[in-house]
């Protein structure tokens, strides 16, 4: 009689001792996370535990092919193979800059009636991943997968934090629900990163690292258990993914500690990328950048207004006055600065990217901002720049672009993920950073494109201009959820604060939520390489706090979060080089919270700390700065207004 199998992770002895219920564990190098795998009437499960506290039971692993063959149908080929090393390597942008972490691996060879498959498992000590591994077939050259079914059977009932979502086509901007997991209903369809709070204090992040040539997954919730959803490819619905052997699916990740803070820490999702196949990224220069169409592109009198030099130029001497990287040439009047008979941004029939409107050349501003040290980029709709993507990259550096926006992309499908990789790897060749907007989460693989500078998925500070739905409190959410996932791009720099209760939205010069102090405070807490000064000039000139925005990094040496907890407030510590940037951001409650500063280095540091003023529940705009001398073993009060926030600069 034939047996068939769910794929298992089993294992099987020299001697052929395989038993109808095989059991193999695997930990993270200090013994804290456990994954278990059992064969149990032919049927297979995985488990997960951290100090001994069950957070995934009993979770199946299976995937539905074309011809009709779940991946179930298999056993084992070989002996399972156990590994550890350290994965060492360096990032040019992101949350730290040297890596070293060690991990311990299991390699499972599987054998079906028509597919060899292995599963391959990585535990770390902030967390754990598998994923799927196709290697080349004796008799096959390619495959469909028409559904992906990996289960996250959670214990008890703990509460999830997570952006649900009515449909694949999204841009991924929402208000994150928070709820015990036996309230969300059955097939709510759910983004990740998801955070889930278990008792004790224990937390778990689900999303994917190394996201390639594969559809993007969500988590839907079937009878009652978190199941992993894939995007269907366009006009093909039962159709995930196709492609050749050799290949391999993403990870599927869960970050995990006792404390939340170390999972805005991880670099999980980077040590499971690869490093970039290109060994001369020198010319890569992240930094800050304007954002005009944010403000509305607001100028003086003086300056004669369009899509014209004129209008570029006064931000571009804004920009070489005051630290500022970039100069984003976007619109003006609503309408692109590029060719276009389309109506809201959207390409119409006759659009053409390489074609600047009458009166606008971009050689002209590109040798300008060149004269004046600063660099320049354009905003594009991703419809109009990829069918004439080698055409544009070319004439782009030829004019002497540093780089663009790609927008309005609202996918993460097998082809749109193949689409954004394309467009990374051929703006690397025409020296050309990327920043995605309308996009899906980052998965690590900035460590492979270090060019992609940063990505949207956010609901951010734009919406400030149409409606009141970002507010402090929906700040804190992103911080333990979208940006555990990496690069968080957010409109950064509104000057021209309110406090909640007392905020309106507008198109010109919008206002945003929350204190001042606040606001500078999220270019710290928001891994960001690229993060925007998106206010008009005249709304920084003379204000206090724009000294921060002017020295502020955009990549780290190192990251740690001394404080925070969900929905209450965070703080985020980042080095660079010598100097240490602390923000804390609060939600709408005004509160004090004590910061311990013993991730300093030994002996005493010049501190500046500017926080709200007594009265910014007020006048949100006030704050106050002022000096002291600090060591390791300093713990610093702060106080925190309504929607508040604090910044401190640590200096050797």
């Amino acid at each position: 009689m034939q047996i068939k199998t769910i794929v298992a992770f089993c294992c099987l002895c020299l001697c052929s001792r395989l038993t109808a219920q095989s059991n193999i564990r695997l930990s993270s190098p200090d013994g804290h996370i456990v994954f278990s795998f059992s064969v149990e009437n032919h049927k297979t499960f995985y488990s997960i535990e951290y100090n001994k506290q069950a957070l995934i039971t009993k979770s199946s692993l299976n995937l539905i092919f074309a011809d009709g063959e779940p991946l179930g149908n298999c056993k084992l080929s070989a002996v399972p193979k156990f590994s550890s090393a350290i994965e060492s390597y360096h990032m040019i942008v992101g949350k730290a800059s040297s890596i070293n972490q060690p991990y311990k691996k299991l390699i499972i060879p599987l054998a079906g009636e028509k597919y060899n498959i292995n599963i391959e498992v990585k535990a770390f000590n902030d967390g754990l991943a598998f994923r799927y591994v196709f290697p080349k077939q004796a008799n096959k050259s390619n495959f469909i997968l028409l559904e992906e079914q990996s289960q996250f059977k959670l214990s008890g009932n703990p509460v999830i934090k997570a952006l649900q979502l009515p449909g694949f086509t999204t841009s991924h901007e929402g208000l994150y629900t928070t709820a015990p997991i036996s309230q969300i209903k059955n097939d709510t369809l759910m983004d990740m990163p998801a955070l889930f709070e278990f008792p004790g204090n224990i937390y778990m992040a689900i999303t994917e690292a190394a996201l390639l040539d594969y559809a993007g997954m969500y988590l839907v919730k079937r009878n009652g258990i978190l199941t992993s959803q894939l995007s269907p490819l366009p006009n093909q619905s039962a159709i995930k993914v196709k492609a050749a052997f050799p290949h391999q699916s993403p990870w599927r990740v869960m970050m995990i500690s006792n404390r939340p803070g170390a999972l805005v820490e991880s670099t999980i999702l980077t040590s499971l990328n690869n490093n970039s196949s290109i060994s001369d990224w020198s010319w890569l220069k992240p930094g800050t950048s304007t954002f005009p169409w944010w403000n509305g592109t607001v100028i003086p009198d003086s300056v004669k207004g369009g899509n014209n030099f004129e209008t570029n130029k006064y931000y571009i001497d804004f920009c070489a006055a005051n630290h500022i990287s970039y100069h984003t040439v976007v619109e003006y009047g609503g309408h692109e600065w590029y060719t276009n008979d389309g109506e809201g941004y959207q390409p119409g029939k006759h659009n053409d990217i390489t074609k600047p409107v009458e009166g606008l050349d971009m050689k002209q501003i590109c040798d300008y901002g060149k004269k004046m040290g600063v660099g320049i980029r354009v905003w594009t709709h991703w419809k109009a720049l990829y069918p004439k993507l080698d055409t544009a990259f070319a004439l782009f550096e030829k004019w002497g672009l540093s780089g663009m926006m790609v927008d309005f992309m609202d996918r993460d499908d097998q082809e749109m993920v193949n689409i954004q990789t394309e467009i990374l790897e051929k703006a690397a060749k025409h020296h050309l950073h990327i920043q995605f907007h309308g996009a899906y989460k980052p998965t690590g693989t900035t460590r492979m494109y270090p060019n992609e500078f940063t990505r949207e998925g956010a609901m951010n500070y734009e919406y400030d201009k149409w409606e009141k739905l970002v507010t402090p409190d929906a700040d804190v959410n992103i911080a333990f959820t979208r940006l555990l996932a990496g690069s968080t791009d957010y409109h950064l720099g509104g000057f021209n604060a309110l406090p909640v209760d007392k905020f309106y939205p507008q198109n010109i010069k919008p206002y945003v939520m929350g204190t001042r102090c606040h606001m500078l405070a999220m270019y710290v807490v928001l891994e960001n390489s690229l993060s925007m000064v998106c206010d008009y000039p005249d709304a920084y000139i003379g204000q206090p706090g724009f000294e921060v925005i002017q020295q502020m990094p955009t990549t780290w040496d190192e990251t740690k979060v001394p404080a925070g907890m969900p929905d209450q407030f965070i703080t985020v510590a980042r080095r660079k080089k010598d100097k240490w940037f602390v923000g804390t951001i609060n939600n709408n409650e005004s509160k004090e919270v004590t910061i311990p500063l013993n991730f300093l280095g030994k002996g005493n540091y010049k501190v500046e700390i500017f926080s709200d003023a007594i009265d910014a529940n007020e006048n949100a705009n006030h704050l106050t700065k002022q000096m002291k001398i600090v060591n390791s073993n300093t713990k610093l009060k702060l106080s925190l207004a309504p929607g508040g926030g604090n910044v401190i600069i640590l200096t050797k």
